[in-house]
């Protein structure tokens, strides 16, 4: 276990801004897509890290420690946003999405066929452009599946957790992150040209 002297020998908060802000603002910002939200996060990050110096342990490097605080005030975001927005998802919601996307065999209808190759999108990740058109078509999506769609697919939250955050059964859960994705795929294979 690290001393309280050693501690705030290994952290800098003084620096904090200047090495980390910018780092911090762009993880918020992706996840959020809203500036001023991200900014107070960040912000709260800070103060979080402030407030709980004496938790560090010194087993992962300052900024990892930063970035991990700044998950869990973006997680309760979500979790308080979620229970100022809460409407449940009826069965019948999306049916006639999925026969907007599929055949009656289950094959998609192919004006929704992926355009180009989505099997190289890795490397296509760090394009400006993807991230700006991905962000376009999560704004448009519904509330709760953008909310399930970030949580899973950006910040990585376990199912389970989101399940109980956002107080939605494990189905509905499933059901919610697919519908994300159908709508997500077509709004990508229209807008996102390589």
């Amino acid at each position: 276990m690290i001393s309280d002297q050693e501690t705030k020998t290994l952290l800098k908060p003084e620096l904090w801004v200047q090495n980390y802000a910018d780092i911090m603002f762009s993880y918020a910002l992706r996840r959020v897509n809203n500036e001023e939200v991200a900014q107070d996060l960040v912000q709260e990050a800070f103060l979080g890290g402030l407030k709980s110096q004496a938790n560090f342990d010194g087993n992962s490097s300052e900024k990892t420690w930063l970035i991990a605080i700044l998950k869990f005030k973006i997680i309760d975001y979500y979790r308080s946003k979620n229970k100022h927005q809460n409407q449940p998802l009826h069965q019948d919601d999306g049916e006639e999405i999925d026969h907007f996307f599929f055949e009656d065999n289950g094959h998609w209808k192919s004006e929704h066929a992926i355009i180009g190759d989505f099997e190289s999108a890795d490397s296509a990740l760090e394009k400006k452009e993807f991230y700006k058109v991905l962000d376009k078509c999560l704004s448009i999506l519904p509330n709760k599946l953008a909310t399930v769609f970030k949580l899973k697919m950006l910040i990585e939250e376990k199912s389970e957790v989101i399940c109980e955050m956002l107080n939605i059964t494990d189905a509905n859960y499933w059901v919610i992150l697919h519908r994300a994705k159908l709508q997500l795929r077509s709004c990508m294979s229209t807008n996102w040209k390589r």
